[in-house]
């Protein structure tokens, strides 16, 4: 590999992207430096995630078997080995190739900003935005928009986007504005202390609260569906009833999982579909008001996180839409006006 000028492991550009000219992308440096004795014991895995907390384990990983990473002058992909200290490390690092769909143009589409700062961006997305670009939703995402607002994202994976709302799913979504903040949430959507509560309103009644802890998978025969199935992914919904009404009930989903379509193949899988859901709902629906309501009665209405910078405990909250409080409100629900007030014990 080419020698290129070393950073020492200590210095305040070690594993960071130095300037760079105006109008050119980053490039992070090579990184060299000695493994502390401290480490002695540790895997190589976990010694390089505690040096560089700002890039992922699976990051890493990935770096030690494409041979960029040097253990004194010698390329290992061994992650499980022990080191012991004093160990000569040499890393060069490249910035990442975004894919097809992440090469995304930067178009100014108005954004529903809650929070921001140099770190994290919150933004309470609207029912019939896309997230990210795909076959058919090129332009006019998420992304597009994110791409405009903070130019800054294009040097971060995905922009920045660490979790997703479906199309049609109202409500609040967190994204970093740095590789850094960007691990630190991952690691937290990991070890499942980002609170994400939806409000979802459901067909038929149900009684009492409880959970769905069901792996969810790529449905067997219909590739575009996800589906409750035996070699999925683990999945855990946690849910409380917060209103019954006319033959559906409102209820309150807790995520401690991320998976595609959670709560709507969740609720399916209890014979609770969500009202407006074209994939997993009824297809039959006697009662006119329920039948017309165009998109997934699901809303992202509480969201919080440790801030990756300042290590604060901070929430987030996002009133029901229009369409949604409307529809509760034909239905009888008197509850609409005060769903959010409760004081936040979790």
């Amino acid at each position: 590999m080419n020698k290129l000028p070393n950073y020492s492991l200590g210095s305040t550009n070690a594993g960071k992207v130095p300037d760079q000219e105006a109008g050119k992308s980053p490039v992070a440096p090579p990184t060299a430096g000695v493994i502390p004795s401290t480490y002695a014991g540790l895997r190589l895995d976990q010694a390089l995630a505690r040096l560089f907390p700002q890039y992922s384990r699976s990051r890493l990983q990935a770096w030690l078997r494409e041979g960029r990473i040097r253990i004194d002058d010698q390329v290992s992909d061994d992650v499980r080995r022990k080191v012991h200290g004093g160990e000569r490390l040499e890393m060069e690092i490249e910035p990442e190739q975004p894919d097809a769909l992440e090469s995304a143009a930067a178009e100014d589409i108005a954004l529903p900003i809650v929070f921001e700062d140099e770190t994290l961006l919150v933004l309470d997305k609207p029912a019939g935005l896309v997230v990210h670009p795909g076959n058919g939703n090129r332009s006019g995402t998420l992304m597009n928009a994110l791409l405009h607002h903070a130019p800054e994202l294009g040097c971060v994976p995905r922009a920045g986007i660490v979790h997703r709302l479906d199309k049609d799913t109202s409500g609040l979504l967190v994204v970093a504005k740095t590789l850094t903040a960007q691990t630190s949430l991952v690691r937290q959507l990991q070890a499942r202390t980002v609170a994400r509560r939806y409000l979802a309103l459901v067909q038929g009644a149900i009684l009492r609260g409880g959970e769905v802890d069901a792996p969810i998978g790529r449905h067997p025969v219909q590739r575009t569906k996800m589906a409750v199935t035996g070699g999925g992914r683990t999945a855990l919904t946690r849910y409380r009833v917060r209103e019954r009404l006319n033959a559906v009930t409102l209820v309150e989903c807790r995520l401690e999982t991320g998976r595609t379509h959670q709560i709507r193949v969740h609720m399916a899988h209890l014979g609770h579909p969500l009202v407006g859901d074209p994939v997993y709902g009824l297809r039959r629906i006697a009662d006119p008001l329920l039948a017309s309501f165009g998109r997934q009665a699901l809303h992202a209405f509480r969201l919080g996180l440790i801030h990756p910078a300042s290590g604060e405990t901070m929430h987030w909250f996002s009133p029901l839409p229009e369409d949604f409080s409307s529809l509760l409100r034909a239905l009888g629900s008197r509850s609409v006006d005060v769903i959010g007030m409760e004081t936040d014990n979790d």
